[in-house]
């Protein structure tokens, strides 16, 4: 790959601490078995703040993209998302365990949510300015296993230096569970500690730019147009609504799991961050394989594949009783979660007009996130209802086998796609 993809690629290594760590693994199950009054109940809070998030990003990215297109700032409202980002993980510290924090941590995480999945709009508008059209499968591919990696890699950093050692050598209080609220404060400054080569090797267009008011007009007259022109590219409606379900779904997945392991099968914070770091390996595995055979293979198809592994499999955990056997299944699964990420976001850089990128990139991200509310609130209602986080889960498989039969309808032909059927 080129230095300006390397450098691109590597800021989803920078990025992917934030829902590995906080999103996933860690600063959930804290909140579920530290912070709520029950893990139960935890699951439903939790759910309700995705479903706020989600509400917030579905609004505000399109127009944020189409605005970024208009103006010329991707890398200045990258930067600025980043920071954003990184400000209100950091506060999650002042989080304590009791259910007095409740409120303060649900409103730190669902910020800093906002902050990433706008970013990702900005960020993933750019690679088509960093490879030709034969290998966005694979630089989209690689960067998405190289995030796993930076995951990977931010997760032991918790287990070595915060986490396992008692005493800690920092200091900090278990009782106050310091040594796990730390782990939000690694999240933001390895997010500002690794993000900075795309922010230099992408720099925004030179000569003059329209003000940010201009912007803002030229970027709701663009996304009206996108809108409006939806219908005379059938393809791209019926991918972005078959996107709009299996998203939400792979979401709540990565919300939850980490609730979900340890209500279900009573995993620690130590064997939460262990079992967080093996998913993260095979993801990554994942990620990076498909990355090299998806150009061949055809993007369409290598989601395909990857969502009818994951609901299979995910039949398996949701009925699974003994943890060893959760394991297992769980670690197969993430061979398969970052193939149908990636393979997104480098079937939408296909399709998209290179005029209006960040403007599709936003629809891209609208249709991960308008109904991003519906998977968490139908994970919450139903455990709600029930008791039961394994009926609460098994609302995910829905979602996934919902978008993946839409996409089956999904008809493109583009040199890219050949292999597709």
């Amino acid at each position: 790959m080129t230095r300006k993809a390397w450098a691109w690629a590597f800021y989803d290594w920078a990025n992917s601490a934030f829902p590995t760590v906080v999103s996933t693994f860690v600063i959930a199950a804290y909140f579920a078995q530290g912070v709520a009054p029950d893990p139960a109940s935890g699951q439903a809070m939790w759910g309700w703040m995705q479903t706020l998030a989600g509400i917030a990003i579905a609004l505000l990215s399109p127009v944020l993209g189409a605005v970024a297109d208009a103006g010329g700032r991707r890398r200045l409202m990258l930067l600025c998302c980043t920071v954003f980002t990184a400000v209100f993980t950091g506060l999650i510290w002042f989080a304590a365990p009791r259910p007095e924090d409740a409120l303060w941590a649900l409103a730190c995480v669902g910020l800093a949510t906002v902050g990433f999945e706008l970013g990702t709009v900005f960020y993933n508008s750019m690679l088509p300015q960093v490879a030709p059209p034969e290998r966005l499968g694979r630089v989209s591919g690689l960067a998405w296993g190289l995030g796993y990696a930076g995951g990977l890699a931010c997760l032991g950093v918790c287990l070595l230096l915060f986490v396992l050692p008692d005493p800690s050598p920092l200091g900090l209080d278990r009782g106050q569970a310091e040594h796990i609220r730390a782990t939000a404060l690694l999240t933001a400054g390895w997010t500002l500690l690794f993000g900075w080569p795309v922010l230099v090797a992408l720099p925004d267009p030179k000569g003059p730019r329209p003000s940010w008011a201009a912007a803002a007009r030229r970027g709701l007259a663009e996304i009206k147009a996108v809108l409006r022109g939806l219908p005379r590219h059938p393809a791209m409606a019926r991918f972005l609504l078959a996107r709009l379900f299996y998203t939400d779904g792979l979401n709540t997945l990565f919300a939850f799991g980490a609730i979900y392991a340890a209500g279900v099968f009573g995993m620690g914070f130590e064997e939460i961050l262990l079992f967080g770091i093996a998913l993260n390996v095979t993801a990554g595995l994942g990620a990076a394989g498909f990355g090299l055979v998806e150009d061949r293979l055809g993007s369409r198809r290598t989601i395909l594949v990857a969502l009818g592994a994951i609901v299979a499999i995910g039949i398996g955990l949701v009925l699974v009783q003994s943890k060893p056997a959760f394991w297992a299944l769980a670690l197969v699964l993430g061979l398969f979660m970052g193939p149908a990420q990636s393979a997104s976001r480098s079937f939408m850089a296909r399709l998209a007009p290179p005029a209006e990128v960040s403007a599709y990139f936003g629809l891209f991200a609208l249709s991960g996130r308008i109904t991003g509310f519906l998977g968490p609130a139908a994970l919450a209602a139903v455990t709600a209802m029930t008791g039961s986080q394994r009926l609460g889960m098994s609302t995910v498989l829905v979602f996934l086998a919902l978008g993946a039969t839409i996409l089956t309808t999904v008809r493109v032909a583009v040199p890219e796609e050949t292999a597709a059927p």
